[in-house]
C-alpha cells in the first residue's frame, strides 16, 4: 500500500518513496533533558510513533532515530540552580522521559543517541566547515557558520537570509542569522570538551547532524539524501531544522532529508482545565489523574500537523471512545486470535497510509465496534466470529498502540490499592463460599462488593471485575 505524508517543505501531500526500497531512514529531535516532559513532548513522540508502525505494517525495514540532548544552557542553568552535574540531571530526566513514553506505549526507537556521545562527530564537522571557510570565529573565539556561504539556505522553512528574524549575537557575528557551532570555553564554565579548534561545547544544531551522518547516511552509496524523513515539532522548523540542513549542505555536499514532518503546537485552554491537572503542561501531571493509553487515545484523536487544544472536558470524551472498544474486547475475553476482517484492515491502513489520517481511522474503528456489537448480539456463541474480533483488536493495537490492555484491569485504573485490596479480598471470601455451597453468603457479598462501585464476571477458574 502506497504512503502519502504532506512535506513541510512545499506544504504538499506527496507520495512517500525511500531511497531503499526495503529500508526507510526516520529521524526525529527529542527531548532536552532538564526537566520533565511536557504533553508537546508527548504529542510529538506519539505522532513519530504512529509514522514508525505505519511504515512497518505497510512491510518496511524502519531505522528510526530520536535523540537525547544531554548537553544544553538549559541543563548547564538547571546545573548551576540545583547544584547537581550534568550526569546526575540528563540521567535522571532521560529515565523518566522514557518512563513515560512506556506509559504511553510509544515504542522503542531503534536508536536514541545522546549528544554527548556524539562530541567528536561534531567536532569533525566543525573542522570541515573551518577548513571550507564555511564557518568563522568571532571575537570571543566562538565560531558561527557564514550563512551567506549557503545558496540554499532558507529552502527548507522559506525564510530568506536577511528578513531579520534571527537575533546577532556576539561582537564579530558576520550575518544575523550566522549561527553558533561551537561555544569557546569561557573563564567559569564548567561544561566543555576537548576538540583541535580550542576547547568548547558544541552548539544545539550540530548533534542532530552529527547524529544523522553518523548513523543513518550512505556515504558509500549514491543516495542523494543522508535519511528519508526527518520529523520534529512545528517549533523546530525553523531556526533548527534550517540550520541542520546548512551544516550538512556545507559539509558533507548533500542535504540531510527528503522529507520533512512537522507535527502542530500543543496548546491548553486553561480556563477549561481542572484543578485536578493544575493547569500544567508536564505529562506527569496528567498521568496522575489518566493512564498513559487513555493520553495516548486523546493525543492521537487529531491530525497530527493541526494545533491541538488539550482540554480535560475532551480528554473524558475521548476516553469514553476507548471505553467502548474495551467494553467490545469484554466480550470477547479468553478467546484467541483469529482472522481480521479485511475490509476493516484495508480501511485503516488505508486511513493511516493517507497522511497519517486518524480521523477517518477512529471513524472506521467506531463502525467496526458498531457493527461486531451487533452481530454478537445475534451470534453471542459464534466461535469464528469472536476470534474474527480478537484479530480486530490487534490490529487496533499494532496499527495505533491501543486496545492492547486486559480489559478488567483497563476499566480497574484510578481505583485505590486500598480498595483493590478490599474487593480481591471479598472475591476470596465469596469463592469460600460458593464452594461451601452456602449460596445466600455467597450472595451477600457479592452485594457488598457491587456496593462498592465494582461489578464482577465469573469466568471458567475466577472471578473478575471492574470499576463501574
Amino acid at each position: 500500500m502506497k504512503l502519502f505524508l504532506t512535506d513541510s517543505k512545499d506544504k504538499q501531500k506527496k507520495e512517500f518513496i525511500p531511497q531503499d526500497p526495503q529500508e526507510v531512514t526516520l529521524y526525529v529531535c527529542g527531548p532536552t533533558v532538564y526537566d520533565d516532559a511536557h504533553l508537546g513532548h508527548a504529542r510529538s513522540s506519539i505522532n513519530f510513533d504512529l509514522l514508525f508502525r505505519t511504515l512497518q505494517l505497510i512491510g518496511y525495514s524502519v531505522t528510526y532515530i530520536r535523540n537525547i540532548t544531554d548537553v544544553d544552557d538549559k541543563i548547564i542553568k538547571k546545573m548551576a540552580e540545583t547544584g547537581k552535574s550534568l550526569e546526575e540531571i540528563t540521567m535522571y530526566y532521560t529515565k523518566r522521559y522514557n518512563q513515560e513514553m512506556q506509559a504511553l506505549q510509544v515504542l522503542e526507537p531503534t536508536l536514541t543517541p545522546k549528544a554527548t556521545e556524539h562530541i567528536e562527530s561534531m567536532a569533525e564537522i566543525v573542522s570541515t566547515l573551518l577548513k571550507k571557510n564555511i564557518a568563522y570565529r568571532v571575537s570571543n573565539q566562538d565560531i558561527y557558520l557564514d550563512v551567506s556561504k549557503d545558496s540554499h539556505y532558507g529552502e527548507i522553512s522559506h525564510q530568506s537570509q536577511d528578513d531579520g528574524k534571527a537575533r546577532v549575537g556576539a561582537s564579530g557575528k558576520r550575518g544575523s542569522k550566522d549561527f553558533v557551532l561551537w561555544k569557546a570555553k569561557k573563564e567559569h564554565d564548567k561544561v566543555f570538551f576537548h576538540s583541535e579548534f580550542g576547547d568548547g561545547r558544541p552548539g544545539w544544531h550540530l548533534e542532530c547532524s552529527a547524529m544523522v551522518q553518523k548513523h543513518l547516511d550512505k556515504p558509500e552509496s549514491t543516495q542523494e539524501f543522508m535519511c528519508d524523513i526527518h520529523g520534529g515539532g512545528e517549533d523546530l522548523f525553523f531556526p533548527h531544522h534550517e540550520n541542520e540542513a546548512s551544516q550538512c549542505r556545507c559539509a558533507f555536499n548533500k542535504e540531510i532529508a527528503h522529507y520533512w514532518i512537522h507535527n502542530g503546537f500543543v496548546r491548553i485552554n486553561g480556563e477549561k482545565m481542572s484543578k485536578s491537572l493544575g493547569n500544567s503542561f508536564f505529562l506527569k501531571d496528567a498521568l496522575q489523574e489518566y493512564s498513559g493509553e487513555v493520553i495516548r487515545f486523546y493525543l492521537c484523536s487529531v491530525y497530527y500537523r493541526n494545533d491541538f487544544n488539550f482540554n480535560e472536558e475532551d480528554l473524558k470524551v475521548s476516553k469514553k471512545r476507548l471505553d467502548r472498544i474495551y467494553r467490545l474486547k469484554k466480550r470477547v475475553y479468553g478467546v484467541k486470535c483469529g482472522v481480521a476482517d479485511k475490509e476493516f484492515e484495508n480501511n485503516l491502513l488505508k486511513a493511516m497510509c493517507d497522511d497519517l489520517n486518524v480521523s477517518v481511522a477512529f471513524a472506521h474503528i467506531d463502525e467496526m465496534i458498531a457493527l461486531y456489537n451487533e452481530k454478537l448480539d445475534k451470534e453471542p456463541k459464534n466461535k469464528v466470529l469472536k476470534q474474527s474480533i480478537v484479530a480486530n483488536l490487534a490490529l487496533i493495537k499494532k496499527s495505533l498502540g491501543v486496545a492492547g490492555a486486559d480489559p478488567f484491569e483497563y476499566f480497574q485504573y484510578g481505583i485505590s490499592q486500598d480498595l483493590k485490596q478490599r474487593v480481591e479480598d471479598l472475591i476470596a471470601q465469596r469463592e469460600a463460599y460458593k464452594f461451601e455451597k452456602e449460596y445466600q453468603k455467597a450472595d451477600k457479598i457479592r452485594d457488598e462488593i457491587m456496593s462498592l462501585g465494582v461489578s464482577i464476571m465469573d469466568v471458567p477458574g475466577k472471578t473478575l471485575w471492574e470499576k463501574v
